[in-house]
């Protein structure tokens, strides 16, 4: 059976209408562009012709029942379906509060974007003949309803994805799900900075889907533009759109035959109305607010440093998230302690010769 189709990823675009915006003084995102910013990307993917759009997660500033509102129906004018999956800021608390939804309120706000059952946060579909698209929340409470740090697939969930694994007829098998399943920075799994962005039951989730010959993940929340794989898994994560720099991608699936594979490109927002060089000050506002960040990532495994050694060697590291962020970047800090110099160049876009091996923006994956 041949195929070929094209469809967007926009991620974590942390809708919030002027309104309900609050600030704090510590926050890498820029949740002021949020509408401004998606408005543009709507724009630019009218130059495409897309089958469909995914949005992994994060739709809102903060689970705000307006700002859920506003977006379902920004949605629902798009000329293409929109399929779309809780983030751990859409559904802060299990249950609902005076300032956010809860988790069995987010399949009602998106009935017309993959949620037919509204009694179950999660879903799967058939986007085109051929095509069928699994969208999974990986959000997780303890008993009493607040949310735990890292992703995870209940028991109840995983259950109902190997039933769906072993029906399906398609030709092609989409796994959407916020938190990471593959690690996208060194060791992420074992850092306690890198953890919480990943599945706590990474591996089962792994395994199932392997046994099942799906080979394509697409994830955000860690606000990184990161292809990352496992044996035949491809898992593409994507940038948020209110931070640094502020990505969407536009995906084409081909199969012909036996062969198949996904080319991936990637845009930019670099402006919009009031911020003419978003690019430029979004990055200087994620420097600004770094250095606590450096320091802590110095002081934690792998590098182990002592707090004077991490605070005098933090500044150089302004620009080092931005860079991650952006895709793609290769480290050098021949300042720095040999050891740790090291230890930085395992976070670069390079092949095991340690050759440059840029795949996190413009790639073909031949799958």
């Amino acid at each position: 059976m041949d195929l070929q189709f094209r469809f967007a990823i926009v991620s974590d675009p942390h809708i919030a209408l002027p309104h309900t915006i609050w600030h704090h003084p510590s926050r890498f995102h820029l949740v002021e562009i949020s509408i401004p910013a998606l408005e543009v990307v709507f724009e630019e993917l009218a130059q495409f012709d897309l089958d469909f759009l995914l949005l992994p997660g994060d739709l809102t500033q903060h689970g705000e029942p307006e700002n859920h509102q506003w977006l379902a129906d920004r949605l629902a004018q798009l000329p293409y379906p929109a399929y779309v999956i809780p983030g751990n800021h859409d559904v802060v608390e299990q249950f609902a509060t005076d300032r956010s939804i809860g988790l069995l309120e987010f399949p009602s706000y998106y009935q017309k974007f993959g949620y037919e059952v509204l009694e179950q946060p999660y879903y799967t579909c058939q986007v085109l003949p051929g095509v069928q698209l699994i969208g999974l929340n990986s959000n997780h409470f303890d008993a009493a309803g607040k949310q735990i740090g890292m992703g995870y697939i209940d028991e109840t969930q995983m259950a109902w994805l190997r039933q769906v694994l072993t029906q399906t007829s398609e030709a092609v098998v989409l796994v959407m799900v916020h938190h990471n399943v593959i690690e996208h920075l060194p060791n992420q799994s074992q850092n306690p900075m890198g953890r919480r962005y990943m599945l706590k039951n990474a591996a089962e989730l792994l395994a199932l889907l392997d046994e099942a010959g799906v080979q394509l993940l697409f994830t955000g929340h860690l606000h990184v533009q990161d292809v990352a794989q496992h044996q035949n898994i491809y898992e593409i994560t994507t940038g948020s759109l209110v931070s640094y720099p502020h990505p969407y991608r536009v995906l084409e699936f081909q199969q012909i035959g036996d062969h198949r594979q996904l080319q991936i490109q990637s845009g930019r927002v670099t402006a919009v109305p009031g911020w003419t060089n978003l690019s430029q000050t979004s990055k200087e506002w994620m420097g600004d607010r770094s250095l606590p960040f450096m320091v802590r990532l110095l002081t934690e495994v792998p590098f182990n440093l002592p707090l004077a050694q991490a605070e005098q060697l933090a500044p150089a590291l302004r620009y080092f998230w931005a860079d991650i962020a952006d895709g793609d970047a290769c480290f050098h800090f021949p300042t720095f302690p040999p050891e740790v110099n090291q230890s930085f160049k395992y976070f670069s876009a390079i092949d095991q010769q340690g050759n440059p091996a840029p795949i996190d923006n413009f790639a073909i994956l031949r799958l």
